[in-house]
């Protein structure tokens, strides 16, 4: 463990993204702490300029303070990131899982089914799916889950049907353990490396699909997103042009430190890979 954190450390680009990434989150955790009332309240006179009227990044057309809304904002970015990653996760490392170790009929089965997911552009199925559920911080988290498990799948088959050939596991064949005894105690250890990295990209990824969601007015409602802040302020972006850059700054931010973090991730779980 000490050897990871060496090696991770030494990536400066990393630790760039490591840093911002535990800012993002900090605020996200201290939303009520920063700015205790509702984003959604009048803060003081619409169209304050940044610094004007006590507001650090200014406000909206209805007064309301951008700083708030970006703050509390971070909090449903990284639940829906999160949350929707894990829920691909669950799903693709299954389904790759079953595909890589059993092989055969049910390898193709599975193969076949996750191509027709990727057939269709996710974006567009995410906005089926929110569509058609109703938007809500859950239905959001289901939809961005059910269009990023595909590549995760195919990438978790690939890893588990190299390790499956692996000396070992034969033995733990001969051995008579059972077959989930085998993929839980011997073939996923081996192959969580790389989806682990997968999987932290899949964040940034999410990330930046519910922000288009909320851009196009299919984000929950009841709660403030910096893609409903950018939407909200694209028709006045020359009155206001803070409404829509200080909410874009921060989805830049976030998926930039998450893509270095993962990034630091591959080179410091695959080392090899990424001397090559």
């Amino acid at each position: 463990m000490s050897e990871f954190f060496r090696t991770f450390l030494s990536r400066p680009a990393g630790i760039v993204g490591l840093v911002l990434l535990v800012i993002v989150c900090l605020m996200a955790v201290l939303a009520p702490l920063i700015y205790p009332g509702s984003p959604w309240d009048m803060a003081g006179m619409p169209f304050a300029r940044p610094g004007e009227a006590g507001m650090l990044l200014g406000s909206d057309t209805l007064g309301r303070d951008i700083a708030s809304g970006i703050v509390h904002g971070a909090r449903v970015s990284i639940l829906i990131g999160l949350a929707s990653t894990l829920t691909a996760l669950f799903i693709g490392v299954t389904l790759g899982c079953i595909a890589g170790y059993a092989g055969g009929m049910v390898d193709g089965a599975i193969v076949r089914f996750t191509e027709i997911f990727q057939t269709i552009p996710s974006f567009v199925l995410a906005i089926l799916f929110v569509a058609i559920l109703t938007p809500s911080i859950g239905t959001i988290i289901l939809a961005i889950g059910l269009v990023s498990w595909p590549p995760l799948s195919r990438l978790t088959r690939a890893q588990v049907k190299t390790v499956t050939q692996r000396e070992f596991v034969q033995a733990a064949r001969c051995q008579g353990q059972s077959t989930l005894s085998i993929v839980l105690r011997h073939v996923l250890p081996n192959a969580v490396s790389p989806i682990i990295v997968a999987g932290s990209l899949t964040v940034a990824a999410a990330i930046l699909i519910e922000a288009a969601l909320s851009f196009m007015g299919l984000g929950d409602p009841n709660f403030m997103s910096w893609g409903y802040m950018v939407g909200a302020g694209r028709t006045v972006i020359r009155q206001a042009w803070w409404m829509s850059v200080f909410p874009g700054i921060a989805i830049l931010l976030t998926v930039v430190a998450i893509n270095l973090v993962g990034e630091a991730l591959n080179d410091t779980l695959n080392p090899r890979i990424s001397r090559a």
